[in-house]
């Protein structure tokens, strides 16, 4: 399929050929794409939630009832998790929450990212993620001859300074390189924006995959 590019000022600047493979997938899975994200907020979590059991608890072991004539059980510290300040019994400890994705369903669910923003008509495409000055109000003037207003902007192998400068202080809006696209992102931005290298860089990486 054929997709304008524009540039930064919305003048057109030709057009891009965009490999149906990739960007044209008519029916978009959303199972896929919910567990694309899961995969990733789930490796993303610290999992450093921790409880102190009755052997981490720094209170007296001694034994503070007769062991017969309370009333009551046998009980020989107050560590136990039955008493009120005792050790927590089952409570969480420091663990991974990252779990296995295989490949092949990693980068099924980033061709479906990519077509569901085609199939929204919220990908747009420019010539190049320059600017000469660093100035948030010139970069905020272009995006609203855009359209843009909740984006993520992915450049090529590497990101303008003067661009990502500017970008940082508008918000919604996320500036990465062409390593750093991925589907959660992807999702949560309304717009993706592209450059031509980065689209050309997507062809590459899909194609390497296929090849491999």
């Amino acid at each position: 399929m054929k997709l304008s590019v524009v540039k930064l000022d919305a003048k057109k600047a030709g057009d891009i050929e965009l490999d149906d493979a990739v960007f044209g997938i008519s029916e978009i899975r959303g199972d896929i794409l919910q567990r694309m994200v899961r995969y990733q907020l789930s490796k993303r979590q610290a999992g450093t939630h921790a409880t102190k059991s009755r052997s981490n608890v720094n209170r007296t072991t001694k034994k503070f009832g007769n062991q017969k004539g309370s009333g009551g059980a046998r009980h020989g510290s107050r560590n136990a998790p039955i008493f009120v300040g005792g050790g927590t019994a089952h409570g969480p400890h420091p663990h991974s929450h990252a779990h296995d994705l295989p490949k092949k369903v990693r980068a099924l669910a980033m061709k479906h990212a990519l077509s569901a923003k085609v199939k929204d008509e919220a990908l747009i495409v420019i010539d190049a993620a320059t600017l000469d000055g660093a100035k948030t109000k010139d970069l905020s003037a272009h995006f609203k001859k855009l359209g843009i207003s909740n984006a993520l902007v992915i450049g090529g192998a590497t990101v303008d300074e003067g661009f990502a400068r500017a970008a940082r202080n508008i918000p919604n809006i996320d500036v990465l390189p062409l390593a750093g696209l991925n589907v959660y992102d992807v999702m949560r931005r309304k717009t993706l924006v592209l450059t031509r290298d980065a689209v050309d860089g997507v062809h590459a990486r899909f194609a390497a995959t296929e090849k491999a």
